[in-house]
């Protein structure tokens, strides 16, 4: 059987080797994506952001669990993905699944994986969107993305997920800046999590006057402000209730958002492309990092080389 066979088949080391393969954006991983693709779209992906601290490990874990409790109704096969900064040393996650949880370890019906952000901006793996495919297509009725908790960076999650669940925290001192339009936009569900600690309150009370302001289109979905203590499991049922409650209401947008995703997917592998074979095929050794330099120093200006880039590489 060949990777793809056995990823669709749901083999656990098909789908580890499978991402693997994504995340060392090794060749062979454009063709195991090619022959998996049409059995996938399926699944249904949940994004959970939001800036350090919040819990989000904890509150993810939660809603697996509690997914796995109503397996009948909604799920019998789980994958996570959780996002992590990446070791300076060894380029993998800080973080590792093992580290996460434990109680799901001896599930079969939960994969769980640890990615590096690999200094990728935007709260996510590079790869990220990939590996979701290869989730989606061993058979995962619901993946759950966590990212990495770099604050208002978070927003490719929107790229990513059919749910954003934005994670917030109170007493930290970022509420500020939690709140700023970047990581307010893209929230579909928020969360103020460790609800029991003091300035929930005043937490949930900032975010629905933030939400007041924003001018929404009738009948459409407000984003609810829901409140947890994941450690405790409180509010956690309430929050898959929502999340499946925002599914059903938005099913026909469902295919828009879907096809945006497709297309930000495509302009961004074909940017990669472009330049990839830009620099192996058309620049001398060398020679994008001296235009670069001319660049830097004001000798060039950046809208003329790239058309000089575009003409060389089109004749």
């Amino acid at each position: 059987m060949t990777l793809a066979d056995r990823v669709l088949a749901g083999d656990p080391r098909a789908i580890a080797r499978g991402i693997s393969l994504i995340e060392d954006d090794d060749p062979s991983s454009a063709e195991l994506v090619r022959a998996i693709f049409g059995s996938t779209g399926r699944a249904y992906v949940i994004g959970v952001t939001g800036p350090p601290g919040a819990g989000k490990s904890t509150l993810v874990d939660r809603v697996v669990h509690e997914l796995r409790q109503r397996r009948s109704a909604h799920a019998t096969k789980l994958g996570v993905l959780a996002v992590d900064p990446t070791s300076p040393f060894s380029g993998g996650a800080v973080l590792g699944d093992r580290l996460r949880m434990q109680a799901h370890a001896a599930d079969d019906g939960v994969f769980i994986r640890s990615m590096a952000t690999r200094g990728h901006l935007g709260g996510l793996a590079r790869a990220t969107g990939d590996a979701a495919l290869v989730l989606d297509a061993a058979g995962c009725e619901v993946i759950v993305i966590e990212t990495v908790g770099v604050g208002q960076d978070e927003v490719d999650i929107v790229r990513t997920a059919d749910v954003s669940v934005v994670t917030l925290v109170p007493g930290t001192g970022d509420e500020v800046q939690a709140l700023k339009a970047g990581i307010m936009e893209i929230a579909d569900i928020f969360v103020i999590n460790k609800a029991d600690r003091e300035g929930a309150d005043r937490l949930v009370a900032a975010v629905e006057a933030n939400l007041a302001l924003e001018t929404a289109a009738p009948n459409a979905w407000r984003p609810p402000v829901l409140r947890t203590t994941a450690t405790a499991g409180k509010g956690v049922a309430e929050l898959v209730d929502t999340i499946w409650r925002f599914r059903e209401r938005s099913a026909g947008a469902q295919a828009s958002r879907r096809r945006s995703r497709s297309e930000y997917r495509l302009r961004e592998l074909v940017s990669q492309r472009f330049m990839d074979h830009l620099e192996r095929d058309i620049l001398a050794p060398g020679e994008l990092a001296s235009m670069v330099e001319r660049i830097a120093a004001r000798e060039l200006d950046p809208y003329s080389a790239a058309t000089d880039l575009l003409r060389r590489a089109t004749r």
